[in-house]
């Protein structure tokens, strides 16, 4: 009975641990990144089995449009949200608009080492808009 129970344990130890241990490992998307206008700064980073987006750095007047749009601390808030691997390559998850304090369906995929094309759309594939964000070293 012993036996059963430390081998129940162990399995449950292995499979608890076996999303941590990958999250873990590099992605290449991992880092700090800018948008277009370089008004925005955001980390990627992993956040359980997923990936993350920080809002780390921002100017006054992403500030002012996230607070107008009704999100008080823009810096700080959590961008990309449950980001995971798709087959196609590229990384899909939440991601969250400040300015307009809603959140849709999102993808990300590395351009090259220091490009990451991200990609949001509204509904079902429409509305759609991409942006090529740059790697901060």
């Amino acid at each position: 009975m012993l036996r059963r129970t430390l081998l129940s344990a162990a399995l449950a130890a292995v499979a608890l641990a076996t999303p941590a241990a990958s999250a873990a490992q590099p992605t290449g998307v991992e880092g700090v990144w800018r948008n277009p206008k370089n008004s925005v700064h955001i980390r990627i980073q992993p956040c359980g089995e997923h990936l993350c987006g920080y809002v780390v750095w921002a100017n006054e007047d992403a500030k002012e449009d996230a607070r107008k749009g009704g999100t008080a601390n823009l810096v700080g808030s959590q961008l990309l949200r449950n980001f995971s691997p798709s087959k196609s390559g590229s990384w899909r998850g939440r991601v969250f608009v400040p300015d307009l304090n809603a959140t849709f369906s999102g993808s990300a995929q590395l351009v090259d080492d220091n490009t990451l094309r991200a990609r949001g759309c509204l509904i079902a594939g429409l509305g759609c808009k991409s942006q090529n964000w740059k790697r901060i070293s």
